[in-house]
C-alpha cells in the first residue's frame, strides 16, 4: 500500500477543511451562543473597567441644622468640597433625617447643633455629629477618615475671617456614630445579600431550563395537545419552583442566625412578602428566558448573561453608590437590586413597610412586565 494513501486515511487536509466550514455554518446559525461568545468578554472589560468602584463619592447625606450660621455653610462647603459627601436633604427634624436613613435615601446624616456657633465664639469645644450607614463597611470608610481633619481646617479658616485677632480654641470634636453595623461585620451585609444572589442564580436558571427540556425532548406535545391555556401552562411550570425557593429561603435565613449571627430587627412578614414577590419575578423572568431559547444550552448562556451584570451592578459584589451614574441607572433594571435594598433594609435597620414601599412596588412592577413577555412569547406551536 502506497505511503502516501496511508497517510490521507490518517489526516486529510481536505476533510479538515469541510468540518471547519460544518463548524462555521454551525456557529453562525447559533447566533445566541456566537452574541455570548462576543458579549461577554465586552461587558466584563465595559464593567469592570468603567464602573466598578471601591472607593465612592458624592454620597447622598443630609443636613440636620436649625441654624444656617456662616459657621454651618463652611462645614458643609468643606465636607462637600471632599468629594464624599453631597447634600440632598436640609431638615431641621431629626426624624425626618432617620426616616431617610433607614429607607436608604442618604447614606450619611450630618447634625450640627443650635448652639454651634455660639460655642464656636466661646471657645467651649464645639461638637458636630455624622451618623453613618455602615450596612456595607466599605461604603463609608473612606468618606469616615477624612472627617476629623477637614472639618477642622474648615473651622479653623472661617474663624480667621470672621475674627480680626486670633479666638479662642478651635478644637473641633466630630462624633461618628455607626449605624446598624458599628462593628463594621461585613457578613451582615454580605448574609442577607447572598439571599437574594442564590435565589436568581437558582431560580432563574432551572425554571429556563425547565421549559426548553420540554421542547427538546419532544413532551412538549403533550402540553401544547391538551385543553389548557397558556396561563395555565406557565403557572404549572413556575409553582413548584415557588417551593424549591421556600425551602431555599429557609436554609439562608436559618444559616445566617445560627452560623454567622446576622441580627434581625425588622418585620419577618414583611420580608417573606418582599422574597415572594422578588422570587415571583425570578421564575417569571426564567420562563420568558425559556421561550426566547431554543435548547438548553442556549437558556443556560442567556441565563449567565443576565446574571453577570445583576451581580455587578445591583451593589452585592461593589458598592451601588461608587459607580458612575450611566451604571447605576442600568443596575436600577434589575429585580436584585431593589431586592437587596429590602432585604438589607428590613433585617438590619428595622424598616417599615412605608420606608420600603417603593422598591417592594418595582419588585411587583417586574412581576407584571415578565408575566406579560412570558405569554407573548409563549409558542402555541412547534414551528
Amino acid at each position: 500500500m502506497p505511503e502516501t494513501t496511508v497517510v490521507s486515511r490518517l489526516f486529510s487536509l481536505g476533510r479538515l477543511g469541510a468540518l471547519l466550514v460544518k463548524e462555521f455554518i454551525q456557529m453562525r446559525r447559533d447566533r445566541i451562543t456566537f452574541g455570548m461568545m462576543l458579549g461577554v468578554p465586552l461587558m466584563q472589560l465595559v464593567l469592570f473597567g468603567y464602573a466598578i468602584n471601591n472607593d465612592p463619592k458624592a454620597l447622598p447625606a443630609a443636613l440636620v441644622a436649625v441654624s444656617q450660621d456662616h459657621y454651618t455653610r463652611a462645614m458643609v462647603s468643606a465636607l462637600e468640597t471632599t468629594g464624599y459627601y453631597r447634600f440632598e436633604h436640609v431638615t431641621d427634624s431629626a426624624a425626618e433625617a432617620e426616616a431617610l436613613m433607614a429607607g436608604g435615601d442618604v447614606v450619611f446624616v450630618v447634625t450640627i447643633p443650635s448652639d454651634f456657633a455660639r460655642r464656636v465664639d466661646r471657645g467651649d469645644d464645639p461638637q458636630i455629629l455624622i451618623e453613618a450607614d455602615a450596612t456595607d463597611p466599605a461604603v463609608a470608610s473612606g468618606a469616615i477618615s477624612t472627617l476629623g481633619t477637614v472639618a477642622a481646617e474648615a473651622l479653623t479658616r472661617e474663624r480667621g475671617l470672621a475674627a480680626a485677632a486670633p479666638g479662642p480654641s478651635d478644637r473641633l470634636a466630630v462624633i461618628v456614630h455607626r449605624r446598624y453595623n458599628p462593628e463594621g461585620i461585613s457578613q451582615y451585609n454580605i448574609v442577607p445579600g447572598l439571599l437574594g444572589v442564590i435565589l436568581q442564580m437558582t431560580m432563574v436558571m432551572m425554571t429556563s431550563i425547565a421549559l426548553t427540556r420540554e421542547t427538546e425532548r419532544g413532551t412538549m406535545e403533550n402540553l401544547l395537545a391538551m385543553p389548557a391555556t397558556p396561563l395555565e401552562i406557565m403557572l404549572g411550570k413556575i409553582l413548584p419552583y415557588l417551593v424549591v425557593g421556600a425551602v431555599q429561603v429557609v436554609v439562608v435565613l436559618a444559616a445566617a442566625a445560627l452560623l454567622f449571627g446576622v441580627p434581625f430587627v425588622g418585620s419577618l412578614a414583611l420580608l417573606l412578602f418582599a422574597i415572594l414577590a422578588f422570587v415571583l419575578a425570578l421564575v417569571l423572568l426564567g420562563y420568558t428566558i425559556s421561550t426566547l431559547a431554543r435548547t438548553q444550552m442556549q437558556a443556560l448562556q442567556l441565563t449567565f448573561f443576565f446574571f453577570l451584570p445583576s451581580l455587578l451592578l445591583s451593589g452585592f459584589m461593589f458598592p451601588f453608590r461608587g459607580m458612575p451614574q450611566w451604571a447605576q441607572w442600568l443596575g436600577e433594571i434589575f429585580p436584585l437590586t431593589h431586592f437587596l435594598r429590602v432585604v438589607r433594609a428590613v433585617m438590619l435597620k428595622g424598616a417599615a413597610a412605608p420606608e420600603v414601599a417603593t422598591e417592594t412596588a418595582v419588585l411587583g412592577l417586574f412581576i407584571l412586565i415578565y408575566a406579560s413577555l412570558a405569554l407573548l412569547r409563549f409558542r402555541r406551536t412547534l414551528d
